[in-house]
This record gives structure tokens, sequence and C-alpha cells, in this order.
């Protein structure tokens, strides 16, 4: 079976040679007054320019969720956008720099990767078995209610308000599988004896449960 793998914080396989397609909202050039550092790609200099709408030479979460998009032209949901920001926001500034904005570039190209990957039927969305195949393939054998529960949660709402939703867009497949392994590693943290029950305080669960994305 195709082992994805799990993209991760310190892990990229991405190599920037283009722009990725249907995830990147273009922007106009950016000012000349101010340029990249030493040894920065040129090419996602000029990205990191074009999101930095005021020159300041850091992004915040609102530029950051304006420059970036779905397949489907959506923007990427706000609480998504704040997942991101918090884990590569490494000095705590509330900003993203350049240096940053880099792994968080390469992070979101990898999760491009997989998210096509599953997206069988190219809908631009993640359904049903496709969630299936996707979390067990980062070593989440989940219920079949489980599943559900995760596919309602962080799929998209009906466009016209009715019938069923249409699926997990990129941003939100991203924050599903970020929130179930944060969820799962706090979980196995507990079960110190490895078998799959836990005693937890009302204090320590509501802790673990608000500290997930």
């Amino acid at each position: 079976m195709y082992n994805a793998g799990y993209p991760s914080r310190h892990q990229s396989y991405y190599q920037p040679a283009s722009q990725p397609q249907g995830y990147y909202r273009n922007q106009p050039p950016p000012a000349q007054y101010y340029g990249p550092p030493p040894g920065a790609d040129p090419q996602l200099w000029q990205w990191f320019s074009n999101v930095d709408k005021d020159r300041s030479g850091s992004i915040t979460v609102h530029e950051l969720q304006n420059a970036l998009v779905n397949g489907d032209w959506s923007r990427f949901d706000l609480d998504t956008v704040k997942m991101l920001m918090s884990i590569f926001d490494t000095d705590r500034s509330g900003t993203i720099n350049f240096t940053e904005f880099v792994g968080l570039w390469k992070y979101i190209s990898d999760w491009q990767n997989v998210f096509r990957h599953f997206d069988k039927d190219r809908s631009g969305s993640i359904e049903g078995r496709e969630l299936s195949e996707a979390l067990r393939s980062f070593g989440y054998n989940l219920s079949p209610p489980l599943l559900t529960l995760i596919e309602q949660k962080y799929a998209s709402e009906p466009v016209s308000g009715y019938g069923p939703p249409p699926g997990i867009t990129f941003d939100r497949f991203v924050r599903a599988c970020v929130n179930v392994k944060t969820l799962t590693e706090a979980f196995q943290r507990e079960d110190t004896d490895r078998d799959g029950w836990i005693q937890i305080s009302y204090e320590r669960f509501m802790t673990i449960v608000l500290s997930a994305p």
C-alpha cells in the first residue's frame, strides 16, 4: 500500500521549482525597495514579497489568509491559517518572517502532494473512503463512527445551505490530520501501560482538547 508519510514541521520533500497550482492567489509584483536575505531562493522571495503587502518584512495572519486559496479558489479557513502560524512562528513574534515562510511553504507543498494522492476522484475535496485511506496511511485506523465525525466536523458547509456537505477541502484536511495526530499523541502520553484506556481528570481532559488545533 502507498505510504504517503506524514508531513512534519521538520521533514520536507518538496523543492520549489514553480508555483504550486490551485493553492496560491496571485498578487501584484512586489516593491523593489527591500531585497531578499543572502542565499534566498529568488522565487520564494518573490512569493513572500507578494504576500507581505505592507512591506514590513513579515507576514500577518490576515496577509497569509488572503494569499492562500484552495483548489476551488476559496480562501483558507482562518483556524487553519492560525494553526499554520502557530507551527512556523518559531520566534513567537505573532508574524512569519522569510525564514519561517520557507518552512511553511514547503510544509504546504508536501501536504498538497498528499491531498492530491488521496483525492482519487479529483473533486478538490476529501470524502469518506478517501479520508479513511489517508488516515490509515498515517497509521490511524479509526472506526467508521469516528471517521464520520471527523468528516462532519471539518467539511465545508453546502453552498446552498441544503444537501450533504461537499467534503473536506485542502485547508481543512490539513487541520483534520494535524488534529488527529495531536490528540492521538496526547492520549498515548497518558496511556502509559498501552492498553488503550486512560483515567484522566476533567482538568487534564479539557487541557488536551483545547490545546488541539
